[in-house]
């Protein structure tokens, strides 16, 4: 061998080894844990989502006794719908109403591929978790509106009798109030919202094997 072949052998080994540290430099950020999360949900998400569920755990468990702290807990619950109205409009991306809103179908769909393994991630809300946040929405104003209407003894508007199939019996007492039937069934249907919530929660999590309660705590979830 020529000592201008073994020159230029030794040459190439070393422009090979001054390369790979610049490779693994270049490598190296795909690696930091820090690039692997993406922030979510915002802190008044999170901390309204967690003070909500208090409150309405509060105010299912107390029906009435004691009477101030289920009217206590229900003017919460009315405060943050209103707070997550604004917020679903002003606030961040993932808060937005834009960013998750979708139809059944989608919905149904989503569940469907989910169950048998081909169930699309998402970022922010799933298909049924935005339909889910409409209808907790809904559930909580009705709630809290009817449990107004009798605190403040409100006869029942005429165009309602039919509707809700009861009557109007005056400004009675509070146990008297035609709307604490409504008041009770909108209770339950609250309840049962919760409880759909909490199942497909877990199923999400499952399906897209990541903990989405603790997302929910500390905001963050998987980028991919």
């Amino acid at each position: 061998m020529s000592r201008t072949t073994v020159t230029t052998i030794m040459a190439g080994v070393m422009m090979t080894e001054a390369a790979a540290p610049k490779a693994e430099a270049e490598a190296a950020p795909e690696s930091k844990p820090e690039n692997k999360w993406v922030k979510v949900w915002d802190p008044l998400v999170r901390i309204g989502h967690w003070l909500l569920l208090v409150a309405i755990a509060t105010a299912l468990i107390t029906r009435g006794e004691p009477e101030s702290l289920h009217q206590a807990a229900g003017y919460f619950v009315a405060s943050y719908v209103v707070l997550r109205l604004f917020w679903g409009i002003a606030g961040p991306e993932h808060a937005r109403f834009e960013n998750f809103l979708a139809s059944p179908f989608a919905a149904f769909r989503y569940v469907a591929d989910l169950v048998t393994g081909k169930g699309t991630r998402h970022i922010g809300h799933s298909p049924p978790g935005g339909l889910m946040v409409i209808a907790l929405l809904i559930a909580m104003s009705w709630t809290a509106g009817t449990g107004m209407a009798m605190e403040n003894r409100t006869p029942v508007p005429a165009a309602f009798h039919t509707v809700l199939q009861i009557e109007d019996r005056g400004r009675g007492d509070e146990d008297d109030s035609p709307w604490e039937g409504v008041h009770e069934a909108s209770a339950n249907l609250l309840l049962g919202f919760v409880i759909l919530h909490i199942g497909g929660v877990l199923l999400a999590s499952i399906g897209h094997r990541e903990n989405l309660v603790r997302a929910m705590v500390d905001g963050k979830k998987r980028a991919e």
